[in-house]
C-alpha cells in the first residue's frame, strides 16, 4: 500500500499536467508519423494509445513514456508501400518477439561498448530524415503557418523564464489553439490530417501467409525497428552512465537523479 501511494499519489499534480501535454501533442505526433509510415491515420493513434496506456501500467522506471516514434516512422515507409498494412502488423509483432529474446539473453550489456559518438551520429541522422519529412508541411502554405511556428518557439523556450509551474508545451498548445480559432486562421488542423477513430481498438491477426516468405520479408524490418530501440536505450545508457551523486544522509538527491535520467 506504501508503494501505491508513492507510485502513484506522491506528485499528482504533475502527473497530471505531464498527463494533459502528453495527451494533447500525441494527437497530431501520431497522426504525423502515420503520414510519414504511409499508413492510415488511425493506425497510428491506435498504436499510440495502446503503447502509452501499456508502459503506464508495465514500466520499470518513473517517468516512462512510450509512443509513437518518427525513428520507427521512416523503417516502416518501404515496407508497407512494397507489401501493405498487414506485413507492418505481423513485423512490429515480430520485433516485439526479438526485443524479448534480446532482454532474455542480455544483449543490452553489449550498448556498453557503443562509443558516444556512433550514438550521436546514429540520433542526428534520425533528427535530419525526421526534419526532412516534416518539410512538406512548411512548405507551400501561408505566412500564418510561420508566424505560429515562430510563436510556439518563443512560448516554448521562454515561458519557462517567467515560471515553470506549468509545462511551456501545453501553454504552447492552449494559447496557439484558442489564437487560431479566434482569429480564423487559414491553417491546416489536426482534422485536415486525418480522422480521428471514434471507437476503441480491437486485437486481430495480421491476414498474411505464415510461411518462411513472410518470415524473409518482415525479419529486417523487424531486426531494424529492433536496433533502433536498442539505440533509444543506448541514449539512456550514454546520459545515464556518469556517476551517480550520493548524499549520506538522505537518498533524495540520487532518486531525483534517477528520476530525470528515466524521463529521457
Amino acid at each position: 500500500m506504501k508503494s501505491f501511494q508513492q507510485d502513484w499519489l506522491s506528485n499528482i499534480r504533475g502527473d497530471l499536467l505531464a498527463g494533459i501535454v502528453v495527451a494533447l501533442a500525441l494527437i497530431p505526433e501520431a497522426i504525423a508519423f502515420s503520414i510519414i509510415a504511409g499508413v492510415d491515420p488511425k493506425v497510428g493513434l491506435y498504436a499510440s494509445f495502446c503503447i502509452s496506456v501499456v508502459i503506464a501500467f508495465t514500466g520499470g522506471r518513473p517517468g516512462m513514456i512510450s509512443a509513437a516514434t518518427g525513428a520507427m516512422a521512416l523503417l516502416m515507409v518501404t515496407l508497407v508501400k512494397d507489401h501493405g498494412l498487414q506485413y507492418l502488423l505481423a513485423a512490429t509483432v515480430l520485433t516485439g518477439v526479438l526485443q524479448i529474446i534480446a532482454g532474455w539473453v542480455r544483449l543490452g550489456v553489449l550498448m556498453r561498448f557503443v562509443s558516444r559518438s556512433v550514438v550521436t551520429g546514429f540520433v542526428n541522422a534520425l533528427a535530419i530524415l525526421i526534419f526532412l519529412a516534416q518539410l512538406p508541411e512548411l512548405t507551400n502554405v501561408t505566412w500564418h503557418v510561420y508566424a505560429m511556428t515562430a510563436a510556439g518557439l518563443a512560448i516554448i523556450y521562454g515561458f519557462p523564464y517567467i515560471t515553470k509551474a506549468i509545462p511551456s508545451p501545453l501553454v504552447t498548445i492552449v494559447v496557439l489553439t484558442a489564437v487560431a480559432i479566434f482569429m480564423n486562421m487559414d491553417i491546416r488542423t489536426v482534422a485536415d490530417m486525418g480522422a480521428l477513430p471514434d471507437s476503441l481498438p480491437f486485437f486481430l491477426i495480421p491476414q498474411i501467409p505464415f510461411n518462411l516468405e513472410t518470415l524473409l520479408i518482415i525479419f529486417p524490418y523487424s531486426l531494424t525497428l529492433m536496433m533502433v530501440a536498442a539505440r533509444a536505450l543506448t541514449r539512456s545508457w550514454v546520459r545515464c552512465s556518469l556517476p551517480r551523486p550520493t548524499d549520506s544522509r538522505t537518498r533524495l538527491t540520487t532518486r531525483r537523479w534517477w528520476t530525470k535520467c528515466a524521463s529521457t
